[in-house]
């Protein structure tokens, strides 16, 4: 009997002990799981482009997206009575932004495309000997959204078929002024990621003070069919300031895959009557998991179920006003990877569009950011 008794705890020990060595591991992996979701953006620099200045006969202003291509950046201009990019060189050294030479400037026009519609562009991505943009269109005139490529000359190529919800036809309408703002090129290089501003009207509201159902769709395009073969939504935040003024908005301005699936985003909030200090600027770090819905195929998500993207807050530029040109955070609607820095993180650039000092001052601003992960 008591063999037996020692053979029965022996054996119950070591269950006890190989059940506890599985969750050891399955906790580990988990926490290594959720590790790794984990980046760190941290700010290194801000450079401002003096307002007004006069380059081949163009003004420097508008600048709404930005993309870093064989060592030259593409600046776009949301000017729709005279569309074009900027080719410019960034000279960064040892985490700070040198200086910027701006070197040419490309003008989209003499096209039967660009006449027929309207380029109010709003994001820009090199790849491959093409320029891809998007344009907000003029839903107010029934002027389609455009996903588009061109060569170097401006020169019209081809454009993508948009899911009939992104169109003037659909019944609701895309919210006007408010629709693909941002662009990134897909990590694998194999197809372009666009996202409205706003919520679809189908799918949801404005963000408002402290509150928000405003789910945007983030599409992916593959170059190869020109088609949308996938799609997620990702939650906007609320406006978490009160409420000053006619005008307070928050919406998307622009994302960017830096991994595979794995995206940083610009939410802006912006506060008409504040002047200098209206806009508050948060980047979101947000990934796609097996569990995120694909929603290409689902017409309204006020109506369906759907699992959006995961998403953490990694930077507020409310925490480093002080370290900026008269504590202004300003427009900021571009983004793009930028050089491998000397430590071997990788490097962001953000730039702010001063809608041409239209509604009061504003900066042409250059922020420089390292990627920790």
């Amino acid at each position: 009997m008591k063999k037996w008794l020692n053979k029965t705890h022996y054996l119950s020990m070591t269950r006890l002990f190989l059940l506890f060595f599985m969750l050891t591991n399955f906790i580990s992996c988990v926490q290594t799981h959720k590790k790794s979701q984990k980046i760190e953006l941290v700010f290194l620099d801000e450079y401002v482009l003096p307002a007004n200045q006069i380059f081949n006969n163009t003004k420097i202003g508008g600048l709404s997206g930005i993309d870093y291509y064989d060592g030259n950046y593409y600046l776009v201009v949301d000017d729709s009575k005279l569309p074009r990019y900027y080719k410019a060189i960034i000279e960064i050294k040892k985490k700070a932004i040198i200086h910027i030479d701006f070197v040419e400037v490309v003008f989209f026009k003499d096209h039967p495309y660009y006449e027929n519609h309207t380029l109010d562009l709003e994001a820009i991505v090199v790849n491959n000997n093409k320029i891809t943009l998007v344009s907000e269109g003029a839903i107010n005139k029934n002027k389609n959204p455009l996903l588009f490529s061109t060569n170097y000359n401006g020169e019209f190529l081809f454009d993508f078929e948009l899911p009939t919800n992104f169109l003037v036809s659909h019944e609701p309408k895309p919210v006007h002024n408010k629709t693909l703002e941002g662009l990134s090129n897909s990590y694998d290089n194999d197809g372009f990621w666009t996202a409205f501003e706003l919520p679809l009207i189908q799918d949801g509201d404005e963000p408002s003070y402290q509150k928000a159902n405003s789910p945007i769709r983030i599409t992916y395009f593959d170059k190869k069919t020109r088609k949308a073969t996938k799609e997620f939504a990702y939650q906007l935040d609320p406006i978490t300031k009160p409420y000053v003024g006619d005008y307070n908005l928050n919406g998307l301005t622009d994302i960017l895959e830096f991994k595979p699936n794995h995206f940083i985003v610009i939410e802006r909030t912006y506060q008409s009557e504040k002047g200098t200090q209206g806009n508050t600027i948060n980047l979101f770090h947000a990934w796609i998991e097996k569990t995120s819905t694909n929603t290409l195929a689902i017409n309204s998500l006020k109506q369906t179920d759907f699992i959006p993207l995961k998403k953490e807050l990694v930077f507020s530029f409310d925490t480093v006003k002080n370290k900026l040109t008269e504590g202004i955070i300003d427009n900021i609607e571009g983004i793009t990877l930028g050089p491998i820095l000397e430590n071997g993180n990788q490097s962001i650039i953000l730039i702010s569009d001063d809608n041409f000092q239209l509604f009061g001052k504003q900066l042409n601003q250059f922020l420089l950011l390292e990627i920790k992960e």
